[in-house]
């Protein structure tokens, strides 16, 4: 096992730099120039002189080979400086730190959330296959599939400022600084993105459990006596929660920048909508920097479901 986790995190770092190398050339073979759309974005779509331009790119260091380019880059990114924003004049770091802990909370609150629903609810529905307690649970399953979190998130607020007079928030308030406030504001994102995040596992769960449910050893349990609490609780459910860690990790690894409507319907200044803003802007530091932490959630993430898997099953040996 500790073999197998250290060549697990040896893995990661030809990932993560294959995905530095592709993100940073393929940038740069996007049509337009970011200089231009900077400048011409400032002056209000004037003319800029060519020699602007130029000074401009010689100060970004947009001038350089790109080899140059890529390699003053990614030592930095070594040193954890991701560079500054060509649109804001800010480090990268500090735009990114500021709008973290939003995205975290949110996909944290909607990962909890999911697994509290699916895990019960995909159970029940393969216990009582066929019941009408599972065609319920199937109706509310599909309907978190098909009803957008976007959509379902603007009914909410509609029902919320009919009913209660209540409207999101303006400005982010962290959860250390004033609880309440903070979780008044983010539970209603998080419920709406939960609600279909529980919809994908539920489902997921519901298959697994009736997949292991047909085993072998499933059947020496029931013919042993064995009560068919324990038979679900200890045999059944451990077995089939693999498939469903998977999808609940890779879930919320793509929260992390991946609600960039929801944070719109909710006017929430997260990682999403700095994404989109990045990409408007053209501005290539941060586009590369929002890709690379993106892709170290999806890397760590996987690295614990592997390891997750062998607690859940002790029959799996990596080797």
């Amino acid at each position: 096992m500790l073999r197998y986790t250290i060549h697990r995190i040896f893995l990661m770092i030809p990932t993560l730099v294959g995905v530095a190398i592709l993100v940073f050339f393929l940038l740069r073979l996007m049509p337009g120039d970011p200089v231009a759309t900077m400048l011409l974005g400032d002056a209000g779509g004037a003319n800029i002189p060519k020699q602007v331009l130029d000074a401009e790119r010689v100060r970004l260091g947009l001038d350089q080979p790109l080899w140059v380019q890529f390699f003053k880059w990614f030592w930095g990114v070594l040193q954890g400086d991701f560079g500054f924003s060509m649109w804001t004049g800010k480090p990268v770091t500090y735009e990114i730190a500021i709008r973290l802990e939003l995205s975290l909370q949110v996909a944290i609150m909607a990962t909890i959330l999911a697994v509290l629903l699916a895990l019960p609810l995909g159970t029940l529905s393969a216990i009582f296959k066929d019941s009408w307690i599972d065609q319920s649970i199937r109706v509310f399953s599909i309907a978190g599939l098909a009803v957008p979190s976007f959509w379902l998130g603007m009914i909410v607020i509609l029902l919320l400022l009919t009913y209660f007079s209540w409207i999101p928030p303006l400005t982010f308030t962290s959860l250390w600084e004033d609880p309440w406030k903070n979780l008044s504001q983010l539970i209603w994102p998080a419920l709406a993105v939960g609600y279909r995040y529980s919809a994908v596992a539920t489902r997921m769960m519901r298959s697994s459990i009736l997949e292991v449910l047909q085993e072998d050893y499933i059947r020496t349990a029931r013919a042993k006596g064995v009560r068919e609490r324990l038979v679900v609780a200890r045999h059944a459910m451990r077995n089939a929660l693999l498939p469903v860690v998977t999808v609940i990790g890779l879930e919320f690894a793509f929260l992390i920048g991946g609600l960039v409507v929801t944070e719109q319907v909710f006017n929430l200044n997260g990682i999403g909508r700095l994404f989109v803003q990045a990409v408007a802007r053209s501005d290539f530091t941060m586009i590369q920097a929002l890709v690379l932490l993106v892709s170290v959630f999806f890397v760590l993430i996987n690295f614990a479901i592997d390891m997750l898997y062998a607690l859940l099953d002790p029959r799996i040996r990596y080797g």
